[in-house]
């Protein structure tokens, strides 16, 4: 009997799945380890760089100071 014309086990079937099968969420992109730490200037403090960090947890140091100035479409409003 020629082994094609062979009933595959469910063993079988499954390992031929297996390799079958395509990566849940696409390819997988190969990139270098990094680490992303920023130092606040201030004390010296290193912490985990996250978009949005605005304020040293230790010290208080502002590393941002956003002030909203008038845009296209939006205008700051007086309250007075």
């Amino acid at each position: 009997m020629n082994e094609k014309d062979k009933t595959l086990s469910y063993l079988e079937r499954l390992k031929q799945q297996a390799v079958n099968q395509e990566n849940y969420g696409g390819e997988i992109k190969a990139e270098e380890a990094k680490m992303e730490v920023r130092d606040c200037p201030e004390c010296g403090a290193g912490r985990a760089f996250h978009q949005g960090l605005t304020v040293c947890a230790y010290c208080g140091f502002k590393f941002m100071d956003i002030r909203l100035t008038d845009g296209l479409y939006i205008r700051k409003q007086n309250n007075s």
